[in-house]
């Protein structure tokens, strides 16, 4: 697939860019991008929530009342999951909710996504550009030219830009990425895609390492 190369302004370039068809045109695993999915969500979970079991929980351990003969339920202490106040029963405890996936099943995901991507026409290839100042106004401006105010879009860089990271940081819709970075997750959430001419590189020797 052939791409014209844009200017920030909006502009086209007198240059375009052949998208690898070993990235952007395989066949997509629907299955792999599940599992890089699942892990990525997986791995944002604190697994920090935890309740307290009868034998935290501050309280006496003198029983009740005697076994039998009172008429009433057997008791153990009043630290007992029955009263209000006793422990939990089966409550959350800390755990790590991270898993493996291989390599290569990752790197299929990635694939995939960006297939899907490429298949929608949801790629805009930029010529490198940058900002004499990190204003939010400059990135709207920018995102106007190309008709994505109000969409999700992500903004894929070979290198760091502190300004257009800046200048994009308080949009709520966008955001702006590193290559090396670049995961399943962030592909697919967001709906327009903008590379960079020279990230479509770092993507490519990433992928096809």
């Amino acid at each position: 697939m052939e791409l014209t190369v844009y200017n920030f302004d909006g502009t086209t370039t007198d240059r375009s860019v052949v998208l690898n068809d070993e990235i952007f045109g395989i066949l997509p695993s629907d299955h792999a991008i599940y599992l890089d999915v699942k892990q990525y969500l997986a791995n944002q979970r604190q697994g920090t929530a935890k309740t307290k079991g009868r034998s935290e929980v501050a309280g006496s351990t003198r029983k009740l009342h005697k076994q039998k003969g009172t008429g009433g339920s057997r008791k153990g202490d009043i630290k007992s999951p029955i009263f209000r106040g006793g422990g939990t029963m089966f409550g959350p405890q800390p755990r790590d909710y991270s898993f493996k996936v291989n390599k290569k099943v990752k790197r299929l995901a990635r694939k995939s996504a960006l297939t899907y991507k490429a298949q929608a026409n949801n790629i805009t290839v930029l010529a490198p550009f940058s900002f004499a100042e990190p204003k939010t106004k400059n990135y709207l401006e920018f995102l106007k030219k190309f008709s994505l105010e109000g969409k999700k879009t992500l903004l894929v860089l070979a290198e760091k830009d502190r300004h257009v990271e800046l200048a994009a940081r308080n949009l709520p819709r966008t955001k702006v990425v590193m290559a090396g970075d670049l995961n399943t997750y962030m592909i697919l959430h967001y709906e327009k895609l903008l590379m960079i001419e020279n990230s479509l590189t770092e993507v490519e020797n990433i992928l096809l390492d």
